[in-house]
């Protein structure tokens, strides 16, 4: 038996990181998106789009002979809860970063 997949396996695969990417910019077609992943089957690509659809991340609507595939963004806030959460780590790592090339910029 298969389990569900939840958001975080779904963008962890980098085609489909890719395909989200492309469906920011804009609304496309499947066969759009199969071109944009040239190195990709479209059956490979069509698994992702269905993978990402099945977990909300993506919508799908006829239009004619085509589908016309949607980012469904408000998906990502559940990524987002989760990373908001190890945010206050962020500036002293990025404090600590400078200052560590502030030194190497002086001793050069």
């Amino acid at each position: 038996m298969l389990l569900a997949m939840d958001v975080f396996e779904a963008i962890a695969e980098p085609s489909r990181r890719e395909l989200l990417d492309l469906l920011a910019e804009r609304d496309r077609p499947a066969g759009e998106l199969v071109e944009h992943l040239h190195r990709l089957t479209q059956p490979a690509v069509s698994r992702h789009l269905r993978i990402l659809r099945e977990v909300g991340l993506v919508e799908v609507r006829p239009d004619g002979q085509r589908r016309i595939y949607a980012l469904r963004a408000d998906r990502l806030l559940e990524i987002e809860n989760w990373i908001s959460r190890y945010r206050k780590y962020w500036p002293r790592h990025l404090d600590a970063l400078e200052h560590h090339l502030s030194q190497k910029e002086t001793e050069e």
